[in-house]
């Protein structure tokens, strides 16, 4: 394939990913490893390498701009960052060695597994806009882990309170050591932990996200850049797409429901999982 071609396919699918990943806070990461590996067959170490830096562009632009929109609960995201960079440092050595067993295919197969086992749960909140009941923990009060927002769809504040911060810091490590793994920025277990333990409203859960997984992604790219799985061609578009894609994805999401929004995350998930499951045992 022409160089010109391939980068220019690359940085379309590029701004695909990050319109995609900012709306449902996944980073962008978790849609472009498996079109690098699907549909360009590049190694899957290389992809991890390419997408730990579509993470740190997606955060960049969207994370600031969700942060202008108030939307980004900084205190809650750095509370969290404590468990995520230890688990995305462990994670990229561990992708490091095991890409050099030439174990790919196992990789492939845990991230999919990984993916579909938060389908259920997510689901089952899926209808809900804003969380109602939420009794925050000692941890959330001794830190004022609350906040309020503006909801340009329901048009009103909303005001909402941290619940499980234990079970969320527990998650968010699962998240780390994933990101660093698989370079996906951990946006799905990330706002798993934000949504479902936490129980913040999915707009804050995605705009944090957003800003924490360039914290991430940056501990696991320093890992895999030091061991060479950093391709400059590969790296440059992918960068230019999802910056350019996260954020069109930015400015569109506070209009946006929150139902819609767990939409868009549950759909993306569920398609992804399936293609990397079959890919891992060969059918893609």
């Amino acid at each position: 394939m022409d160089i010109l071609l391939y980068a220019v396919l690359l940085l379309v699918l590029a701004t695909a990913a990050g319109f995609l990943g900012s709306l449902a806070g996944l980073g962008g990461g978790v849609v472009i490893v498996p079109i690098l590996v699907i549909l360009f067959r590049i190694p899957f170490v290389i992809a991890v390498g390419a997408s730990a830096i579509s993470v740190l562009a997606t955060s960049t632009t969207a994370g600031a701009a969700y942060v202008h929109d108030h939307l980004t609960d900084v205190r809650i995201g750095m509370f969290l960052e404590i468990a995520t960079v230890p688990g995305a440092l462990a994670g990229a050595a561990l992708t490091v060695y095991l890409s050099r067993l030439d174990l790919d295919p196992i990789l492939l197969i845990t991230l999919g597994v990984v993916l579909l086992a938060t389908v259920p749960g997510s689901f089952l909140h899926r209808s809900e806009e804003v969380p109602e009941g939420v009794v925050p923990d000692r941890t959330s009060r001794w830190l004022h882990l609350a906040g309020t927002y503006f909801d340009r769809r329901l048009r009103r504040w909303v005001t909402y309170r941290a619940a499980k911060t234990r079970q969320a810091l527990g998650v968010m490590f699962s998240a780390g050591l994933v990101a660093g793994m698989f370079g996906i920025g951990s946006g799905v277990l990330k706002v798993l932990a934000l949504d479902r333990a936490l129980r913040l409203p999915m707009k804050i859960s995605t705009a944090t996200s957003n800003f924490m997984i360039g914290v991430t992604a940056a501990a696991g790219a320093s890992v895999l850049l030091t061991a060479g799985y950093i391709n400059p061609v590969i790296v440059a578009p992918v960068a230019l797409g999802t910056t350019a894609g996260s954020f069109l994805g930015s400015r569109i999401l506070p209009g946006l429901s929150n139902r819609l929004i767990r939409d868009v995350f549950l759909v993306i998930l569920v398609v992804l999982a399936i293609e990397l499951i079959l890919r891992g045992f060969g059918y893609a």
